[in-house]
């Protein structure tokens, strides 16, 4: 099977990408912008369609995003906007036509009317089911990041640890979040894309490791892998979701379940990154 990776730059759609080449039976066509201007789904919807007629399956990974601080500080803003409705307009207008099965790459913030960037996911999900499409919902995925103005809070930590011999956190890290690791995922996209035609459309897809941890908990488990101190802020921050905390729902867990821990997770993630 030939699997479209759209947004395959990113840090779920490299790894997918190097998942589904290493597996011998699929292969990855590769699509973002970052390696080609003309890749461009906000403009380039001729490029979209004949990447997209060449593939069995669309994987819409795709999305201006990134970590929590490039939310705060661009979510609320006409460009990000701007930037992922005409990209989720084209893209969904293609898979329209074409009829290509697929898979939306949502958030379990969708629900957060507070967040510009859960009510968009929350429309790409209303687009998705339009089409028949599966809908699912990341929490935290992880993995090696190469754009550093999107680092997500694993390879933020990781990156202070290294340049400054310490963390030094923004807040006192009692958020607690659900963290899965990058290959643990691209292995659920896989086994959702293979029962494609059975997997129930009115159920939720969370994908997810189903554990809490606080994020003071992860800068130690950084720390003591990289030997550096961990410094705590003076007070509680989280200004992307407003303390609000959505419960995972386990009906995934029929298809696929985790495998790596958040610590054997965080140390290949070390490994990987310079």
């Amino acid at each position: 099977m030939k699997y479209l990776v759209l947004g395959s730059a990113g840090q779920i759609g490299s790894h997918f990408c190097a998942f589904i080449n290493r597996s011998g039976e699929h292969s990855a066509i590769p699509f973002d912008v970052v390696h080609d201007p003309a890749e461009d789904l906000r403009e380039n919807v001729a490029l979209l369609r004949q990447r997209a007629q060449a593939a069995d399956f669309v994987m819409f990974l795709a999305f201006d995003v990134g970590g929590a601080l490039y939310l705060q500080q661009y979510q609320h803003t006409y460009d990000f906007i701007s930037n992922n409705i005409r990209l989720m307009n084209h893209t969904f207008t293609v898979l329209r036509e074409l009829n290509k099965p697929f898979i939306f790459a949502s958030s379990q913030m969708s629900n957060m009317g507070q967040s510009s960037y859960g009510c968009l996911k929350s429309v790409g999900e209303h687009y998705t089911n339009s089409l028949n499409g599966i809908v699912v919902k990341f929490w935290n995925v992880y993995g090696v990041e190469h754009d550093p103005s999107k680092f997500h809070v694993i390879t933020d930590f990781i990156k202070k640890a290294r340049r400054t011999g310490k963390i030094e956190m923004l807040s006192n890290g009692q958020e607690e979040r659900q963290f899965l690791y990058a290959d643990d995922c691209c292995e659920g996209l896989h086994a959702l894309a293979l029962n494609y035609a059975s997997v129930p459309r009115n159920q939720p897809l969370h994908i997810t490791n189903f554990k809490w941890n606080k994020i003071l908990d992860v800068a130690h488990i950084i720390g003591t892998e990289l030997k550096v101190p961990v410094l705590p802020g003076p007070q509680a921050s989280d200004p992307t979701q407003l303390f609000k905390k959505n419960e995972p729902d386990p009906f995934i867990l029929k298809y696929w379940q985790p495998q790596i821990s958040l610590e054997e997770g965080v140390r290949r993630v070390i490994a990987d990154t310079i």
